[in-house]
C-alpha cells in the first residue's frame, strides 16, 4: 500500500507548499497529492481553496490574481510563525523538483466552484514536458474534467474523487475512462473495498490519519491512502508488515 502525502505533509507543515512536499519526501512517502488552479494570467498554482483567505494573508479568489500578485502573499504564516513568508509554488516549480525524485504525484484539478478554462491542457502539457506521465494521476470531483482528459490524453491516468456511498463505482469509473477510485474515508465500507479489488480497480481513500484506519486499509488491499501525516503512516504500514 502506497502512502500519499495529502497536500504534502500537511499535518506538520503548511499545506501545498514546498516545505510540506519536501518533508513528505524526507518521511519516506511514496507520493504527494496537491491541488492545481489557474491565476488570472493563466499560471498554474498549487492551492486548495478557490479563495486565498484561509491559507494566506490575502483575500479574494485565486482566479482574480495574476501570478506576480499571488506570489506576494504569505502562504505559511497562518500555520505557524516558523513558516512566515512562504510563497505559493507553481506546478512547474513542483514538477521541476519532483522529477528529480522517485515520488509519484496525484494532481487534483480544482475546477468545481470555478471552472478554469484550459486547466486540463495546461497541466498535461507540463506533465509531458517533465516526462512524468508514468508517475502522475489526475483526479477531480469534476468528472466532466476527467472525461476531457481521457478524450484528449488517453495515456494519462485519471481517478474519480467522490464522497458518497456509490454502488459499484468501478463500473461508472470505467465508463468515463477513469482508472482509480479516490473516495472519502467513511464510504470505504467492506463491500466496496472487496468489490473494487475483485474488479481490479485501485482504491485510495482520503484522508486517513488514524492508525486503525491505516492498518484496515492495508489489510483490505487498498492501492494507497492519502494522509496528512506521512511519517506516521509509513511507520505504521511498515511495522504491520513485520512478521
Amino acid at each position: 500500500m502506497k502512502i500519499l502525502a495529502h497536500r504534502g505533509s500537511s499535518g506538520t507543515h503548511p499545506e501545498n507548499t514546498m516545505p510540506a512536499f519536501e518533508e513528505a519526501y524526507r518521511a519516506g512517502a511514496d507520493g504527494i497529492e496537491l491541488d492545481v488552479q489557474m491565476t488570472k494570467d493563466g499560471a498554474l498554482v498549487i492551492v486548495h481553496d478557490a479563495k486565498v483567505d484561509r491559507t494566506s494573508n490575502g483575500t479574494g479568489w485565486v482566479k482574480d490574481f495574476t501570478l506576480d500578485e499571488i506570489k506576494e502573499l504569505d502562504f505559511g504564516g497562518w500555520f505557524s510563525e516558523e513558516f512566515s513568508g512562504l510563497r505559493i509554488p507553481t506546478l512547474e516549480e513542483v514538477l521541476d523538483w519532483i522529477s528529480g525524485t522517485s515520488l509519484e504525484l496525484n494532481i487534483e484539478l480544482k475546477n468545481g466552484a470555478v471552472r478554469h478554462a484550459g486547466l486540463e491542457d495546461g497541466v498535461v502539457r507540463l506533465v509531458r514536458q517533465y516526462r512524468m506521465e508514468e508517475r502522475v494521476i489526475l483526479s477531480s470531483f469534476n468528472h466532466y474534467s476527467l472525461v476531457d482528459v481521457h478524450r484528449n490524453y488517453s495515456d494519462v491516468e485519471t481517478a474519480i474523487l467522490f464522497m458518497e456511498g456509490l454502488y459499484e463505482p468501478w463500473h461508472y469509473a470505467r465508463s468515463i475512462g477513469a482508472n482509480g477510485l479516490h473516495c472519502y474515508l467513511p464510504v470505504a465500507v467492506p463491500e466496496f473495498l472487496q468489490g473494487a479489488q475483485q474488479n481490479g480497480m485501485p482504491v485510495r481513500p482520503f484522508t486517513v490519519n488514524k492508525a486503525a484506519h491505516i492498518r484496515r486499509f492495508k489489510d483490505a488491499g487498498c492501492a494507497g491512502i492519502f494522509t496528512d501525516f506521512p511519517e506516521r503512516a509509513v511507520k505504521i504500514r511498515d511495522e504491520s508488515s513485520v512478521g
